[in-house]
């Protein structure tokens, strides 16, 4: 019997017509004479192989899951750690800016500004309480008010004016402060 299955699979040929037929009528009979055949043993041999690596490679993979979850852990615990340090960063970053910024050439010069126009307010209401007090005769405790008058009201314009021109000086660019950075 030549047919294109027994040139395909040559060991087929040596079954007689009767054993195809009862082979073909018997399922069990069928798959036990396919498995016979070489190529489905070396296809068999190729899966049971393929199995045995898999299921190698799965006890190698179970064998690291302990392993593999440690480091996923400590990974994620670094992570946010990560981004903790991330968020405090710009937390220090705006105090940084706000401390740089009270610390600033605008801001000092307006601070000195504001004290300059604090010492003129605050000697000019000395002159007048000292304008407003009633005419006494000379006597000793009148030469003492106008000695403590004259000496406050001198030091306040004298820090009043030095305020002033450190000011101008400022503004002209003449100042340089240094910020320690």
């Amino acid at each position: 019997m030549n047919t294109p299955l027994t040139q395909t699979f040559p060991e087929l040929a040596s079954l007689s017509e009767e054993d195809v037929k009862e082979a073909i009528a018997d399922p069990a009979y069928l798959a036990a004479l396919v498995n016979s055949l070489p190529p489905s043993q070396q296809a068999t041999k190729d899966i049971l192989d393929l199995a045995n690596h898999n299921e190698e490679l799965a006890k190698r993979s179970l064998a690291m899951q302990d392993d593999l979850n440690r480091l996923r852990t400590e990974t994620q615990a670094a992570f946010d750690h990560a981004q903790d340090l991330k968020r405090r960063w710009a937390d220090v970053d705006r105090e940084q800016r706000d401390v740089y910024q009270r610390h600033g050439t605008p801001f000092l010069l307006m601070r000195l500004r504001h004290a300059t126009t604090d010492l003129d307010v605050s000697s000019e209401r000395l002159a007048s309480e000292f304008v407003k007090l009633p005419d006494i005769e000379h006597d000793v405790d009148t030469a003492r008010a106008v000695d403590t008058f004259v000496k406050e009201f001198r030091e306040q314009r004298k820090t009043y004016h030095k305020r002033v021109m450190w000011g101008d000086k400022c503004t002209e660019g003449k100042v340089h402060w240094r910020d320690g950075r």
